[in-house]
């Protein structure tokens, strides 16, 4: 995007560059209590000012303490401490909001990537944000399901008729008899107020955007990297990216019998399977697997000036997050590089999503593969073919009739199932999917 005159900035979480863990775990722990200072958190060179962003604010690690962040940088510069009562959805912000005014006296256009932390675990809020939550989540998993399903159906989401709503996972233990519900409806109410936090920071980027006279003609788009986590986070305990002290000293309790409320800096604690297949209704399992829980996840595009489908309406097109590219590349007039330093660049595969802005229903995709931490999928139209990351049995689902997986029609169509094996295991050698790494030439 420079290459067509735009500044660019990122603000958030990066995650995508090679960690720098010390070698003793001792000097580890250190390090992640802020007790410690080893220097650069992964090689300079895959910072994101490295890698095409003029500015950098957050978090070069994946997982953070809230309120006094791990691996927080500017540029390239380390932040070495964080003011009282800092929080890092608000700081996240915040500075994409600087941004934009900074960029506003700019006859450049400007691109900007705001990657949110919020609401990967550790379970931690602003305790004014969770008192809004408070009761919120005491009905229970079977009801809270049960109303974001009708709700997605009457605002024309979902079709019934196409898309039932899932068996709730493990349904043998009800909401009444759940010993833990307190606690329970507690985690999710901190869940839903590190949501609102994102939500308020959204609105001021809005505001500065509208105050600046950039709102009209500015493509906001606004996504889910993937569906809710399962992850039982407070089982991991301290260790990698998970410290056991506050920079004051004071223990970090990592509640696996809910022996600490969730919400404050010293709780480690996550929603857990049962919330996480609540959050995505109507599907199935969630982040890590390939069913439509975990991959399966909405997208909102606002542009007053470009958008010419109805306000408010849904496109069902099938589309990836390869399209961004490709769609980048297409408003802007940059070109996508065929050798990039003396590199040769594979061309994008990504399909623009501008005929969509224009209200026009497509397929997107024909075809679209994947394979993380062994689930994987492969799709052909409609067909969907897939396994668990703890099971290699292949499923097979017509997403045309049957959005939610509840019906496996391998038996019934053996000869689908050994077409899409094939196609997927021939992605798989072409995308390096195979060898693993460490298993050279098997």
């Amino acid at each position: 995007l420079k290459t067509a005159g735009y500044h660019t900035a990122m603000s958030g979480k990066w995650h995508v560059s090679n960690t720098n863990g010390q070698k003793n775990p001792k000097d580890q722990m250190a390090w992640l209590n802020h007790h410690k200072d080893f220097g650069n958190f992964s090689p300079l060179d895959q910072y994101p000012t490295n890698r095409g962003f003029e500015k950098y604010f957050g978090n070069i690690w994946g997982v953070v303490d809230y309120f006094d962040p791990f691996s927080l940088v500017s540029g390239t510069t380390p932040i070495k401490s964080v003011p009282k009562n800092y929080y890092h959805t608000d700081a996240i912000n915040d500075t994409a909001v600087a941004y934009i005014k900074s960029y506003a006296k700019s006859d450049k256009p400007f691109f900007l990537y705001v990657a949110e932390t919020a609401p990967h675990w550790p379970l931690m809020a602003k305790p004014a944000d969770i008192a809004k939550y408070k009761n919120t989540y005491q009905s229970g998993w079977d009801a809270i399901r049960k109303m974001r399903y009708d709700k997605m159906v009457k605002l024309g989401l979902i079709d019934p008729a196409t898309t039932k709503l899932s068996d709730r996972w493990k349904d043998d233990l009800s909401w009444q008899n759940n010993p833990h519900k307190d606690y329970d409806a507690l985690a999710m109410a901190v869940h839903a107020a590190m949501i609102d936090c994102m939500d308020q920071g959204i609105g001021r980027i809005i505001k500065a955007l509208k105050q600046s006279g950039k709102l009209d003609n500015t493509l906001i788009i606004f996504l889910s990297d993937n569906g809710a986590s399962a992850e039982n986070c407070a089982a991991y305990g301290p260790g990698f990216d998970r410290p056991d002290e506050t920079r004051d000293g004071r223990k970090i309790t990592y509640s696996t019998q809910t022996q600490a409320l969730p919400g404050p800096e010293t709780t480690y604690s996550s929603i857990g399977p049962r919330w996480a297949n609540v959050a995505n209704t109507p599907y199935q399992f969630w982040k890590e697997e390939s069913y439509e829980g975990g991959i399966h996840t909405p997208m909102i595009a606002f542009w007053p000036k470009g958008i010419t489908a109805k306000k408010g309406s849904f496109n069902s097109t099938t589309g990836h997050v390869m399209d961004f590219m490709a769609t980048f590349t297409a408003l802007t007039g940059a070109k996508y590089p065929v050798v990039y330093k003396g590199r040769a660049i594979l061309p994008t595969t990504g399909i623009s999503l501008i005929p969509t802005f224009g209200g026009k229903q497509s397929r997107g995709h024909a075809d679209l593969f994947n394979e993380h931490f062994g689930a994987r999928y492969a799709r052909l139209n409609d067909w969907k073919l897939v396994s668990r990351s703890n099971d290699t049995t292949w499923h097979l689902f017509n997403l045309a009739e049957d959005r939610t997986e509840t019906t496996d029609l391998k038996s019934k169509y053996p000869q689908k199932v050994q077409q899409l094996d094939s196609l997927w295991h021939h992605w798989a050698v072409t995308h390096q999917v195979f060898p693993k790494p460490g298993n050279k030439g098997k």
